[in-house]
């Protein structure tokens, strides 16, 4: 299944592997008004399909995303709607992190500001040794205040305070050490790189995937005691999953798992 609009292409494979590519190049796929409207329509789709399994989220062009149209902020000076804007792009970060399947950034070129907010919220990223990464709004006057929010939760906070408060580009070598993407390859790998990722993840089961995700995410923000309550619940009711239970038999029968809920790929 594929669709395509001016702004976001979306294709999905048989397996539920969805590819959601940022369109607007010559804007450096900038999150325009319009594109955040789409790539929340586009997540909205994906939560809504019970067979999705990943989405893989790229950029067209030169870039994969340069952040907000700081063009389009200018002429629009009314307080109204920089809190709309601020509020559909958070709405739409919220949607990855909320979304029941991994989110993996393909990252070439620059990603800036809202783009490296993007990368950041993303559940994994995989860069290309070209790529560049900035919280490059106080050059122009504006601390990158929402990008902050998954940038120190990626990053060392003194890391992330330096690229807040210089704006400075890291390079993907740099990004990789401090934790705000997963590997780097070169350019010519990096679809293959992406390809990989997602065939380790689409093999296990779709049950433990989800849950795993959002536990990972609810614990990180409670204290210590809370998040080893909620974890246990959350591998107490995994293991009713009948891929658990599968998965507890082949290793005690020292066979591979043949999983029931997750297709063959």
């Amino acid at each position: 299944m594929s669709a395509s609009s001016d702004l976001l292409r979306v294709a999905r494979d048989a397996r539920g592997v969805y590819t959601l590519t940022l369109n607007d190049p010559q804007r450096f796929n900038a999150l325009s008004s319009e594109m955040l409207a789409a790539l929340q329509q586009a997540l909205d789709a994906v939560a809504e399909d019970g067979a999705a399994r990943a989405v893989v989220l790229a950029g067209s062009g030169k870039a994969f995303c340069a952040g907000h149209n700081l063009k389009d902020m200018a002429a629009h000076p009314d307080l109204a709607y920089y809190r709309e804007l601020f509020g559909q792009c958070s709405r739409m970060m919220l949607s990855i992190n909320q979304l029941g399947v991994p989110v993996i950034a393909r990252v070439h070129g620059v990603a800036a500001a809202a783009g490296c907010q993007l990368v950041a919220q993303c559940d994994l990223a995989v860069a290309s040794t070209g790529a560049r990464f900035a919280t490059s709004g106080i050059h122009y006057g504006l601390f990158c205040a929402t990008p902050s929010v998954p940038l120190v939760r990626n990053v060392p906070v003194k890391r992330a305070m330096e690229m807040l408060l210089t704006g400075d580009f890291i390079d993907a070598g740099t990004a990789l050490g401090q934790g705000l993407v997963n590997r780097v390859v070169e350019a010519d790998r990096l679809d293959a790189e992406v390809a990989a990722l997602v065939d380790a993840i689409v093999e296990k089961p779709a049950v433990a995937v989800a849950m795993g995700k959002a536990l990972v995410y609810r614990q990180r923000e409670l204290g210590l005691q809370a998040a080893y309550q909620l974890a246990g619940q959350t591998m107490a009711t995994n293991m009713m999953d009948a891929d658990a239970q599968e998965g507890a038999r082949a290793f005690a029968e020292k066979r591979p798992p043949a999983w029931k809920n997750t297709p063959a790929c």
